[in-house]
């Protein structure tokens, strides 16, 4: 039995298969919610935040609401925001974790915790008042105290883009989608009077670098 030869008749055939199952897989993958990586879409057009946009944290939080959400717009005047992401506490520790025996330390422990909430113009509570959390380890040697001190800026600024990450997941969750739809229904929230900017640049609070008269690492917040 002779093959059957390949023309161009069977070529754009071929072709004509393909693409109707590469719109056939793109049909479900969007029936199950599927998103390219690094696009997810917040469900709301306009956002006020009390974080200061002149701070490191806000600048981050700026980008990563662009670059995953590009139609929302965030605007300085609250008034104008359907939803507004309100900074309650901004907490960045350091703490001694272990000493050697001549009482030196050997290794930090470094938390940050934010805590926030998300409420609309009528303060309906979109997102009840959470608080995140990071923790890292660091080793230490206090002949090096310079660059630990560096290192301990770059590593509260790396918790912090995982915050600002973080954050912007949550806002962007099937369930706050849902929220934002039915928000009327939602209790209302204590919203602080003042809804300025608030700084985000805070020095770390807890133990002092050991060596160190004082830290105050540039950029941290």
């Amino acid at each position: 039995m002779a093959a059957t030869p390949f023309t161009p008749e069977t070529n754009r055939g071929l072709r004509g298969y393909l693409l109707l199952a590469l719109l056939a897989v793109s049909v479900m993958l969007a029936a199950c919610g599927f998103r390219l990586k690094g696009v997810s879409p917040l469900p709301f057009d306009t956002l006020y935040t009390n974080i200061a946009q002149n701070s490191a944290f806000g600048v981050a939080l700026r980008r990563a609401i662009v670059a995953s959400s590009p139609n929302t717009r965030i605007v300085e005047d609250p008034a104008q925001a359907e939803v507004r992401l309100l900074q309650l506490s901004n907490d960045e520790r350091l703490r001694e974790l272990s000493i050697d025996a001549e009482g030196r330390v050997e290794e930090y422990e470094l938390n940050l915790e934010f805590t926030f909430q998300l409420v609309d113009a009528a303060g309906h509570q979109i997102i009840a008042p959470t608080t995140l959390r990071a923790v890292r380890e660091l080793p230490y040697d206090d002949t090096l105290v310079q660059a630990k001190q560096s290192e301990i800026t770059s590593i509260f600024q790396q918790m912090q883009q995982s915050m600002v990450a973080r954050i912007v997941r949550l806002m962007s969750a099937p369930d706050v989608a849902q929220a934002v739809q039915n928000v009327q229904q939602l209790p209302t929230a204590e919203v602080p009077e003042n809804l300025a900017p608030v700084s985000n640049d805070p020095a770390p609070t807890g133990s002092t670098i050991w060596g160190a008269p004082t830290m105050k690492p540039g950029g941290v917040f």
